[in-house]
């Protein structure tokens, strides 16, 4: 298959390398001296069991139009970086070419072909102006959940720490033909990957994590391990959890799992540093809306109050802005 990876970073990264070994054509957006490694030498990947492989055939610019008409993109960028490429999109898809997004958090095609009360609704934290809807059509679009943990450890280096789930699933809850596809090429690349018929479920499982520990170890600079043997902040992400659950169940989802064990899930990681948290040590601007304030429309939108979430909105936020202007 013919696959571009918009974003090499670390999921795009760990990805890219996968698939490329795999013997698919891969090629991958990617800037700055990362870029230029991998020009040079390739994309090396260190995995969970010390095993280093490396990449060598994958076609790498900072031009999209560089980048042909691959039969699938994905597109690996964190949401808020992906508005600085949405032009260039277009020039990747041809009449068939699938968009499979893999970002972290509340989606912003979250209520394209939702069928729902708020079907077609645009989140105006993630999509203000409508951009990303413009860019990216819905019916392009197949959905994937990114469960791995891993990190990008040198330019040209990704390291893999966790985690091998790549589920993808139909907006529209449909089993689809390009969903099996999808799914198959990812398989092959050792990854785990099923189609799923209720993707919007997993989304809130996996973002439900991802609203309380990321923000926490990035107001604090702890690990996931850190955060939850700590009787407080693991009572603070418990908190924000169980506002999470109101609103997901306002919303006709229901997550099939305790809050306990989705903290004991992530109290297994260990000494992970969550993305927010390698991101402000990089001095990079932190992905808030997807992760955290998407969570305090949606509580606004279904009459949900988020006090607990609102306030560590609050708080991170103003640690970007205060890092971003100290960067600047």
């Amino acid at each position: 298959m013919r696959i571009c990876v918009v974003g090499a970073g670390a999921i795009g990264g760990l990805l890219a390398t996968r698939l490329s070994l795999a013997g698919n054509q891969v090629s991958v957006l990617a800037r700055g001296t990362h870029l230029t490694e991998i020009q040079r030498s390739g994309l090396r990947l260190e995995e969970v069991d010390g095993s280093v492989t490396t990449a060598s055939d994958i076609v790498a610019s900072d031009n999209l139009g560089a980048l042909g008409t691959p039969e699938t993109v994905i597109l690996a960028l964190k949401a808020h970086q992906i508005v600085a490429v949405a032009s260039q999109l277009l020039q990747l898809y041809g009449p068939e070419t699938v968009v499979v997004p893999v970002q972290n958090g509340i989606p912003w095609w979250y209520f394209e072909r939702h069928g729902g009360t708020h079907d077609g609704r645009r989140l105006d934290k993630l999509d203000p102006e409508g951009i990303l809807t413009r860019a990216v059509p819905a019916e392009r679009i197949l959905a994937c959940i990114p469960y791995p943990a891993a990190e990008k450890a040198a330019p040209g280096v990704i390291r893999h720490k966790d985690g091998n789930k790549f589920p993808v699933g139909e907006l529209d809850g449909s089993k689809s033909e390009r969903a099996h596809t999808v799914s198959s090429v990812f398989s092959q690349a050792g990854f785990n990957s099923r189609v799923l018929t209720d993707i919007r479920t997993h989304i809130w499982v996996k973002a439900w994590g991802n609203l309380a520990f990321n923000p926490i170890s990035a107001l604090t600079r702890a690990t996931l391990g850190e955060i939850c043997r700590n009787p407080i902040t693991r009572d603070l992400a418990a908190t924000m959890m169980a506002e999470a659950i109101e609103i997901a169940a306002a919303l006709d989802v229901r997550v099939r799992l305790t809050i306990e064990k989705r903290i004991a899930g992530a109290e297994a990681v260990g000494e992970h540093k969550t993305s927010m948290l390698q991101d402000l040590e990089a001095g990079r601007a932190l992905e808030i809306d997807p992760l955290v304030g998407v969570f305090v429309e949606l509580g606004e939108l279904v009459g949900v109050k988020t006090p607990s979430i609102s306030a560590v909105y609050a708080l991170v936020s103003l640690l970007n802005q205060s890092t971003q202007r100290a960067a600047n």
